[in-house]
């Protein structure tokens, strides 16, 4: 099986991931954001697939999971 890269997905983001995260392993998300989605990607995976979200799916997702 072979991935390839979606053309929607836009070249040159800024990926960041939390500050919770330590610096002993790279087990985490990392976020970047363009003018319409919140992108999302494996650490570990960094050229695999990425998850998109708009921004309202994105906060409604972030504060659902804080209240958890």
């Amino acid at each position: 099986m072979s991935v390839k890269p979606s053309a929607g997905v836009p070249s040159g983001l800024t990926w960041v991931k939390s500050s919770y995260s330590g610096a002993d392993g790279p087990d985490c998300v990392e976020v970047a954001a363009a003018v319409s989605t919140v992108h999302v990607r494996d650490s570990k995976n960094v050229p695999g697939p990425q998850l998109g979200f708009t921004p309202g799916a994105w906060t409604d997702f972030v504060t659902y999971a804080s209240e958890s």
